[in-house]
């Protein structure tokens, strides 16, 4: 399908002006000023949107989630992190099927394409029945079987969660022409053995796989850490050849200026989880001390469980305010950079460095937000009403790879109903 999209904004062009952006199939192929006529050639066939200036941005990609973890939106509330485990989280999963996995990932696509999110990267279990949400709803992702291991004489070789990762990306990497990848993970530090880290970073290697892991989410985790090798998890994870493959590390809440520079050495892209990190109470990442250090960021939103959204808008406004506020300075956490977290480097994490950016010869990647709503009335500046004003509910159209997934409150290829008497059923019994 061709797609004109016509009188739209651009962040990174001037807010006054109104372009034009032409996708052909799964990519972009023209970007213009309206002043400059479109050969009429380019219209044959095409579908043409009046955007009515309208903020036409590349679409979001959410650098870290646990997608079927919508399972347990709401389920324990005001617990620390341990505690959210111990007590709440792991006895749910006991009960996971595969079945309710597939309906809570279908419900979390469905929430994240609403919000203009088309790719996501994920670690979790029964992945195969998330990729099947993911192939059935239009989307991306970067999924990872979750590999713990406590035995440090058990043979990763022969442990079932390794096999199970090797499997999966026998099976599943590059489905649906490219829109899956499988990616290894290591859970944390403080769930894996050394000698499983470096095995499966060595596997990593050999398939030219990428890592996706949990880093210093709590201070606990992180002095734990260096009590137990003498080392902060950031060395740990380098010492076992973890980031000798492109990774990437979730939260770095509690990093050091020695953990900085690996990461930036190592190329780690790190996703920042602020509301999670917030409501779980684990501390807040060091924004500004990392983007000086010139390490890659991107945006998360962790579970549904301990957010209680999966919208990357809400993370974006979120960092805005908390680096602001806390730093005691307004000039800090510039939105300009902020999208880019959200958007162009989320896509880069994932390793899909044709998407991110709206230029001909990339990915037609694409969410078309709503200028005119009263909450973002007037907009003097297109990328600031988007940082402090606008709101998933803004979002007109998502588009995934010149699909469109999402349009004026109705989805493409996701049934709304469906999905609601689903997981109703589903959850009618889950905790009998």
């Amino acid at each position: 399908m061709k797609l004109i999209f016509e009188n739209c904004r651009l962040t990174q062009r001037s807010a006054d002006s109104r372009f034009c952006v032409v996708t052909d199939g799964a990519w972009i192929t023209d970007v213009r000023d309206m002043k400059e006529a479109l050969p009429l050639q380019i219209r044959e066939d095409a579908r043409v949107i009046d955007c009515r200036g309208d903020l036409l941005l590349p679409a979001f990609a959410n650098a870290h989630c646990h997608a079927a973890m919508t399972l347990f939106r709401g389920y324990g509330e005001n617990l620390p992190l341990q505690r959210w485990l111990d007590e709440r989280i792991l006895p749910a999963e006991d009960k996971l099927t595969d079945e309710a996995v597939y309906w809570a990932s279908m419900l979390a696509a469905a929430e994240m394409i609403r919000g203009g999110t088309v790719s996501f990267t994920d670690m979790y279990f029964f992945v195969e029945d998330t990729a099947r949400a993911v192939l059935e709803s239009g989307m991306k992702a970067n999924l990872a079987r979750s590999v713990v291991s406590f035995d440090p004489d058990e043979d990763p070789a022969g442990a079932y969660r390794v096999a199970e990762s090797l499997q999966l990306f026998r099976d599943w990497n590059g489905a649906g022409d490219g829109r899956i990848r499988v990616d290894f993970s290591l859970h944390a530090e403080y769930t894996s053995v050394e000698r499983t880290c470096r095995y499966l970073a060595e596997e990593a290697a050999a398939c030219g796989a990428r890592m996706q892991l949990h880093l210093s989410e709590t201070k606990k985790e992180h002095e734990d850490c260096i009590r137990r090798h003498g080392m902060t998890p950031t060395e740990f994870f380098a010492a076992c050849g973890v980031f000798d493959v492109p990774t990437t590390a979730a939260h770095a809440v509690w990093v050091s200026e020695d953990d900085l520079a690996i990461l930036r050495e190592k190329k780690v892209f790190v996703a920042h989880n602020p509301v999670s990190n917030l409501k779980l109470g684990s501390g807040m990442m060091p924004y500004e001390k990392m983007r000086a250090a010139g390490i890659c960021i991107a945006l998360g939103t962790d579970g549904a469980a301990s957010n209680n959204r999966l919208s990357v808008l809400r993370e974006l406004q979120t960092a805005a305010l908390l680096h602001k506020g806390t730093g005691l300075d307004p000039t800090a956490a510039e939105p300009s950079a902020l999208l880019l977290c959200a958007t162009r480097n989320g896509m880069l994490s994932q390793g899909r460095e044709d998407s991110g950016m709206i230029e001909p010869g990339r990915r037609a990647d694409l969410t078309l937000l709503r200028m005119d709503s009263l909450h973002n009335i007037p907009s003097y500046d297109p990328l600031y009403t988007l940082a402090f004003s606008a709101d998933t509910s803004d979002v007109r159209m998502t588009v995934c790879d010149g699909v469109i997934l999402y349009e004026n409150g109705a989805y493409t290829a996701i049934d709304e109903e469906k999905l609601r008497f689903e997981m109703a059923r589903v959850l009618a019994h889950y905790f009998d």
